[in-house]
């Protein structure tokens, strides 16, 4: 029995001690009454208003109580009433039957008024219980009713701020539509309209990959295992004119979060791609002008200031000897030495602004010359894997070959805190790949996708990048364990190799 019927039984029945006070009331009632009718009963019937009282107790007072008023009337009459017939037995034996009789048919009596008792107890539980009931449903109605009207309430205003945002997309600049699952488009903004030609009539239902003949970077089963992607798209106008976008798509669910389509954002990039590709040939030129200055620079290094150096070395020499005064020896010993750092000094920048080997013998001999002094001037371990006989190939691939070397290098050396670097090379018919890798602390995965893009880049990174793709080629920057590894991607253009060649074949006869 719950806590709610046992306190609504609680305030339909009066309290145990009343019940049973009431029971002793009735019992002795019924004895006190008995005595008052014993001149117009006589001795015969004395448990008539015995039974009366019974019958009270069992109908209101309970199953204790009756028992307790049937205990009590017989007591009373059997030692009240009875005391002066036990003397004769056979009146005794006729009122012992007599009051087993009334025993027997008081828990009949006893009996069916607890059963009509508990009846009228769960008639009244289960009518005050319908009537809680009712209350409470009435309650939740009137609940339910409230939240309808909030809900109804809610509905209407968030339809209303659906309506105002469709508005607001409109005045985006950005081409803003909607994509089911079946890959057809359910909403077109105006700045769609405005960016591909297609109004929103002609392009609802139709697919937009038909319409826009996209051109993915990925495959397009990978961009769909994500809930969001980002790329440069390439796109066609309605007037067949190509544009570039960037698009950043979404995933959409319904309310039982099954994929329901795509929100794609579109933001025409056409005229910053034109600008960036102008700034990277721009770039490359740059590059190209710098090698060729520091190609000149270190000829001249080595050409006038070396040879003036020498010159003034040969004197001080021959100088020194002609001298006897030991101070002035002294003296000349200190700027003949002083002369001859400055003759190695000059050597060393003008090699490493442009090594001799690289135009001469190629870029194996100059990696393995700048190698050999990268790991005396460093301390590094360089382990150098090339293969034994790399052909000429070509003066623009092998300076980029020797100047990404040298960044990334130089770049091990600043940042990387490794201890020792593993250049590779291998080529084939068509490419030449350079890798060059460290085992050191390693990029952080944030700052590796920032590297991996063109516009988070370092100069020295931002550099290699520019002299591969100006030469059609590709550069990496990925994560090894442990260090970083960067590897470098030409095409070999093969009829300026066999030029090379042939250059540097003629060049002992000349």
């Amino acid at each position: 029995m719950s806590d709610s019927d046992k306190s609504t039984r609680r305030s339909i029945l009066p309290t145990a001690f009343s019940r049973y006070a009431l029971a002793v009331l009735a019992a002795f009632s019924g004895l006190v009454l008995r005595v008052w009718l014993n001149p117009f009963f006589g001795d015969r019937n004395r448990f008539h208003t015995a039974w009366a009282a019974v019958a009270f107790c069992a109908w209101y007072c309970g199953l204790g109580p009756s028992i307790l008023a049937v205990l009590i009337s017989a007591f009373g009459i059997w030692f009240w009433f009875d005391a002066a017939d036990r003397a004769q037995e056979s009146l005794y034996r006729v009122e012992m039957w007599g009051t087993l009789g009334f025993l027997f048919f008081a828990a009949v009596i006893i009996a069916f008024g607890e059963a009509a008792r508990r009846s009228r107890a769960r008639m009244a539980l289960t009518e005050q219980s319908l009537r809680d009931s009712e209350s409470q449903l009435r309650g939740l109605n009137r609940k339910m009713m409230q939240e309808i009207d909030q809900r109804t309430a809610e509905l209407k205003w968030k339809s209303a701020q659906n309506v105002a945002q469709a508005g607001l997309l409109d005045l985006a600049n950005d081409a803003i539509f909607v994509r089911d699952a079946m890959e057809r488009i359910s909403y077109w903004n105006q700045g769609a309209e405005r960016l591909y030609g297609w109004t929103k009539e002609e392009v609802i239902g139709r697919s937009a990959h038909e319409l826009l003949q996209t051109v993915f970077p990925v495959p397009l089963s990978e961009i769909a295992q994500a809930d969001r992607w980002e790329g440069e798209l390439l796109q066609v106008r309605r007037d067949g004119s190509s544009v570039t976008v960037a698009g950043r798509w979404t995933a959409l669910q319904n309310d039982d979060g099954v994929f329901a389509g795509w929100l794609e954002i579109s933001t025409d990039i056409t005229s910053r791609r034109q600008l960036e590709e102008a700034a990277r040939r721009l770039t490359g030129r740059i590059l190209s002008l710098q090698d060729d200055e520091r190609r000149r620079i270190a000829r001249e290094l080595h050409d006038s200031l070396g040879q003036y150096l020498a010159s003034i070395k040969v004197n001080l020499d021959l100088l020194s000897n002609a001298v006897s005064d030991p101070q002035c020896r002294m003296l000349l010993s200190e700027c003949l030495g002083a002369t001859e750092q400055c003759l190695t000094e000059t050597r060393t920048i003008s090699h490493l602004l442009h090594p001799p080997l690289l135009d001469e013998v190629g870029f194996a001999s100059a990696a393995r010359w700048y190698v050999e002094g990268f790991a005396q001037r460093s301390s590094f371990e360089v382990r150098l894997d090339f293969p034994p006989h790399l052909r000429r190939l070509g003066p623009t691939i092998e300076t980029t070959l020797f100047r990404v070397l040298q960044e990334a290098l130089t770049n091990v050396h600043r940042h990387s805190g490794a201890s020792s670097v593993h250049v590779s090379v291998r080529a084939s018919n068509t490419e030449v790949w350079l890798q060059i890798t460290d085992n050191g602390k390693g990029i952080p995965q944030e700052k590796l996708r920032r590297l991996q893009s063109t516009a988070a880049s370092g100069v020295g990174l931002a550099g290699m990048r520019e002299r591969a793709r100006d030469l059609g080629g590709s550069l990496d920057v990925l994560p090894a364990s442990p260090g970083t590894t960067i590897v470098l991607a030409i095409p070999i253009d093969n009829r300026a190799s066999e030029l090379t060649d042939k250059s540097s074949r003629d060049a002992p006869a000349a």
